[in-house]
């Protein structure tokens, strides 16, 4: 017999994004229902951020191949609970656990049950893209939603895709102990500032691992043990497994959205600048919703959309002040543009502030010192910023903050710093930005000859 829910708030999806507005709706005093069909927490906790980090660690300190998945295992059964039904059901939210489809503007359907809300949210994530290759269909093949349950160590893994999901699995595999070749069919890391992808690759070239660039997939053959792929131009690869890393789709096929008068475009759910859908009442947010595909842009989006949702106030998604990583060794973070967009974009408006991690005194009394900081300034703002080396990732948040409040440089530069630490690095290449206006500059040095005869 079907039971009719009525609530506020109706989430359709149980990972990062969903699980954000879930539990600030719920803890705001909204009434809230939440529908996940697979497993709570979503592919980062599943198959992607967590497990992917888990793995480059344990091949970073050296354990071996089953220590390495058993370290998988207990971190994602460590953050489990945070993000299960249990938790969840003791804030007050409704779980559940099956997939929801819509059966009008107002209403889904999941289960015996039928959810009429005021407000919907589509946070079903997304899945890894499989291209239509020739013979893949026909080989056995991994995903990130497979990868982790390999059994069996391979001997020689094919990675299609050398974007930072295969970089990354590419050096822990190899640092575990496999041959590794990486299949990209345009150029690795083609994303981020070309001169610090090439430092990152020359190291991971460095380690062994084969990285082949302009290499467009054409067919793959094979079974199990034994796979080729066979490029554009003629070259063949050969290897015992292979791991599809090229990108990402939408995961929109259950929910019916016509019903529901939903829109969607090549890359996801079409959303406005407040990431609501062509239906009013329904938001989407994250992976599905297109755009940039990372776990903190869910978590932020879920954010902007509990301010219009909740309380009926404006609030405009924006893109600019999101920074990414690649967490390789060395690690790669980028927020804003790079060099070359900065260069396109703002021609001879365009400063450039470079600064080594060798001429940092922690990087060198710990002997890390192979690392570069970039900023993008265009009049005394940072435009971009790009870093490799040692906690990349980490660094990158201060210019996170500061493009998020919009900061200017003289504002970096005016941080206090405590010595030694790798965040003097930021501190640094601001002061690298002001080096040549303040002690090049013949005026500056006129006024201060002034000044000293003029005090007593």
């Amino acid at each position: 017999m079907t039971q009719r829910i009525k609530t506020d708030v109706c989430v359709i999806g149980g990972g990062s994004g969903g699980l954000s507005v879930a539990s600030g709706a719920v803890q705001m005093g909204a009434s809230v229902v939440l529908l996940e069909g697979h497993k709570m927490g979503g592919d980062c906790l599943n198959y992607g951020c967590v497990p992917s980090k888990a793995l480059l660690h344990a091949a970073k300190t050296g354990m071996g191949w089953d220590s390495a998945h058993a370290h998988i295992r207990k971190t994602i059964a460590t953050i489990e609970p945070h993000d299960s039904v249990e938790r969840f059901e003791g804030l007050g939210v409704r779980v559940i656990q099956d997939d929801g489809r819509f059966i009008s503007p107002t209403e889904v359907e999941v289960g015996d049950h039928i959810i009429e809300a005021r407000r919907f949210v589509i946070a079903t994530g997304s899945s890894p893209f499989v291209p239509p290759i020739p013979g893949l269909d026909k080989v056995p093949y991994l995903t990130n939603e497979t990868l982790f349950d390999l059994k069996e160590q391979p001997k020689h893994l094919l990675i299609i895709g050398g974007g930072p999901i295969g970089l990354e699995m590419a050096q822990a595999h190899r640092r575990l102990g496999c041959d590794v070749t990486v299949i990209e069919g345009a150029k690795a890391l083609g994303k981020d500032d070309a001169e610090l992808a090439a430092q990152v690759l020359e190291v991971l070239r460095g380690e062994g691992i084969a990285i082949e660039e302009d290499a467009m997939a054409a067919e793959v053959r094979g079974k199990g043990g034994a796979i080729e792929v066979e490029v554009k131009d003629g070259r063949v690869f050969k290897g015992s497994h292979l791991l599809v890393a090229v990108g990402r789709k939408a995961n929109t096929d259950k929910l019916n959205l016509d019903a529901a008068g939903i829109e969607q475009t090549r890359a996801g759910i079409k959303v406005d600048a407040s990431l609501r859908t062509t239906n009013r009442r329904v938001y989407a947010i994250g992976d599905v919703a297109g755009g940039l595909q990372f776990t903190h842009v869910a978590g932020y989006q879920a954010g902007v959309i509990i301010r219009s949702m909740l309380f009926g106030l404006s609030s405009k998604n924006r893109t600019d002040h999101i920074p990414w990583a690649t967490y390789t060794s060395p690690e790669l973070a980028q927020i804003g543009l790079t060099e070359a967009q900065a260069r396109d974009k703002h021609g001879d408006g365009l400063d450039v502030a470079r600064f080594d991690f060798a001429g940092n005194d922690r990087a060198i009394a710990t002997e890390q010192t192979d690392g570069l900081i970039k900023v993008m300034v265009v009049k005394g703002r940072p435009v971009g910023v790009s870093i490799v080396g040692p906690g990349a990732g980490e660094m990158i948040n201060l210019w996170a903050l500061a493009f998020a409040n919009n900061l200017k440089m003289s504002q970096i530069a005016g941080m206090v710093a405590p010595y030694p630490t790798m965040a003097e690095v930021s501190k640094r290449v601001a002061g690298v930005y002001f080096s040549p206006r303040l002690f090049d500059n013949p005026w500056i040095k006129r006024i201060v000859g002034l000044v000293q005869k003029v005090l007593p």
